[in-house]
């Protein structure tokens, strides 16, 4: 029998029993679909992150408070360590290799445009934060280090903030009023977006107050979540973060012996923390694909077992016919391989729909690789050749006169 008439038999076979190839197929269509779409996502939030984070500047230092561990573990929220503004104080009074500091603090609260309500990030922060952390205006201005200094009620909102007040044009903020926590204050400035990072994080949404006016009108701490440094160059990165490191420990009175309890990262150890999430990321996605298409896999052995006992007689009749054994395990195999690749390229298709459904309407950022494309055909191929090895086998290995007789 020629390979191409084997082709048309294995074809016509699946063709014959539609709906049972449509069944049979399924476990392989949601496997390949569930991978290409959490893939899909995942590298798109790592694209994202990544770009971000390089948005920043690779000369950008974070420095955030530590955790104090005790015997039980991490301590209570109000036992650990702390920044606070003696600290970033003392980093831009006594630190010799830093260009600029610029502290922060931060809590979600409730504001108010005219009858608009919305929930946001309100950051107190000083008035080099545009250029410390790479913004730019859309219009208006940012408030001065003058107005920081006396506490004026100005803000600087970012272009989320608008949406979710229903403000489309951001000149028409301008000069408007908006009150955080019930005080009122004007707006003077609106952000350039940033572009969201990922689904649970989005650095448009936020409005900048001074530091000042947020620690003592509106937050009432002195404790800072984090002091952003910058570094002359790249190359002087490490001799930054020792000179941190000196002035912090000697204003918290550290001993030798003693840990920091405070951490300073620069923008390589961000990425690389986004690799070790994106690798984990992958390892889990690889183990859900594995279970997925081994569970198809048995799904198609099993339908491919009971289609070879309802075909026996058939298969009798070739072999009677002069087919081979070799051209009966080829046809039952090609049947298997055919199905998977069929339920792969269903699932590759309706997973990168999905992904791109979740992108335009949940605003998730979604990027599809080629190579998990191709490694899903192939991952699909190798399973119909896995699981369609033993049905193939027991349909070449029957005797065709017992499978003649066969009722």
């Amino acid at each position: 029998m020629l390979f191409a008439e084997v082709f048309s038999v294995a074809f016509g076979a699946l063709r014959a029993n539609k709906l049972r190839s449509l069944l049979t197929m399924l476990g392989i269509v949601i496997g390949v679909g569930a991978v290409i779409a959490m893939d899909g996502i995942g590298r798109g939030a790592q694209s994202s992150i990544k770009a971000r984070i390089t948005s920043l500047g690779t000369t950008l230092l974070t420095v955030s408070p530590g955790q104090v561990r005790g015997m039980g573990g991490v301590a209570s929220d109000a036992d650990r360590a702390k920044l606070t503004m003696a600290d970033a104080a003392a980093l831009e009074e006594q630190a010799t290799l830093v260009t600029a500091v610029q502290p922060e603090m931060s809590r979600g609260l409730q504001i108010q445009f005219n009858a608009k309500n919305a929930s946001t990030q309100v950051v107190g922060t000083t008035a080099n934060y545009l250029e410390v952390r790479k913004y730019e205006l859309e219009s208006g201005r940012m408030f001065s280090t003058q107005e920081d200094v006396g506490k004026q009620r100005f803000a600087v909102l970012g272009p989320a903030v608008l949406t979710n007040l229903g403000v489309e044009n951001p000149q028409a903020i301008i000069g408007e009023s908006v009150r955080i926590r019930g005080i009122q204050f004007t707006v003077i400035g609106v952000l350039k977006s940033k572009g969201q990072a990922s689904p649970f994080q989005n650095p448009d949404d936020q409005i900048l107050i001074p530091l000042n006016t947020a620690r003592f009108r509106v937050l009432g701490t002195d404790r800072v979540r984090s002091i952003s440094v910058l570094a002359p160059s790249e190359e002087k990165i490490p001799e930054a973060m020792a000179d941190i490191q000196k002035v912090l420990r000697r204003q918290h009175r550290l001993p030798r012996e003693k840990d920091d309890d405070f951490s300073i990262r620069n923008q390589a150890d961000f990425l690389a923390t986004a690799a070790e999430t994106s690798k984990v990321f992958g390892s889990l996605l690889a183990g859900i694909a594995s279970v997925s298409l081994i569970v198809g896999g048995i799904g198609i052995m099993n339908i491919m077992l009971v289609s070879v006992t309802e075909r026996t007689r058939e298969i009798g009749v070739r072999k009677a016919l002069g087919a081979t054994s070799n051209n009966i395990l080829f046809q039952f195999l090609i049947e298997a391989v055919v199905l998977c690749l069929l339920g792969g390229a269903i699932g590759i298709a309706l997973g990168a729909g999905g992904a791109m459904a979740m992108s335009k309407f949940a605003n998730f950022n979604t990027e599809i690789s080629s190579q998990s494309v191709v490694l899903a055909f192939v991952f699909s191929a190798a399973v119909g050749v896995i699981f369609g090895v033993w049905p193939a086998r027991r349909a070449a290995g029957l005797d065709p006169i017992m499978a003649l007789r066969y009722e």
